[in-house]
């Protein structure tokens, strides 16, 4: 895949995952208990969760508690995670350079896990019917200009899933036709690298 897919294709998850985070974060939220801290000391399952991902919320925190346990026995200094398991470390930049956090990240890998997509899903922003009506234009759009396996939005108007071929030619042509949909301007340049 060319340096130019994978940016492009990776445009709507920046945008989404910047939402995510923003929405998730509690920006401006009361209460709710959205502000606890899953201690990595702690045994206690999070507050604050609900629905039917809960109990794959608490497994998540668990094993996001086992892995903080193992970097801080690695010698790193790494948080708790909070009530959604998410652990930040920081500077991102840091942890690929430095080798003693390279070297922990290595011995912890094992307890490293992706989260389960029944938590993702909880902690997607809720779309306004102009986001929503946006993705399903960019989705059509792309299906019918080269990249027939995009994927479709569900109920949400969140996509249904972010694998597909973004390296074939009709997906190119797709993403040069569609860009403008999302905001990325159609003539932007190819980045380097």
């Amino acid at each position: 895949m060319s340096a130019w897919g994978r940016a492009r294709s990776r445009v709507w998850l920046a945008g989404t995952v910047a939402a995510v985070a923003l929405a998730v974060a509690g920006c401006g939220s009361g209460g709710g208990g959205d502000d606890e801290v899953a201690s990595a000391g702690s045994r206690k399952p999070s507050a604050g969760s609900s629905g039917n991902s809960s109990g794959e919320l608490s497994d998540y925190i668990e094993a996001q508690r086992k892995w903080v346990g193992c970097l801080r026995g690695a010698g790193l200094d790494a948080p708790d995670p909070d009530a959604h398991g998410r652990v930040d470390l920081g500077d991102q930049s840091k942890w690929k350079r430095d080798p003693k956090a390279l070297k922990a990240q290595e011995k912890c890998a094992e307890l490293s896990v992706p989260v389960p997509e029944s938590v993702e899903r909880a902690q997607q922003p809720e779309l306004s019917k102009d986001e929503i009506g946006k993705n399903e234009k960019y989705a059509s759009c792309m299906q019918e200009h080269g990249a027939p396996d995009f994927p479709d939005t569900d109920e949400t108007g969140h996509f249904r899933d972010v694998t597909w071929d973004s390296t074939s030619a009709g997906a190119k042509r797709a993403t040069r036709a569609c860009a403008s949909i999302i905001g990325v301007p159609a003539d932007a340049p190819t980045p380097q690298g």
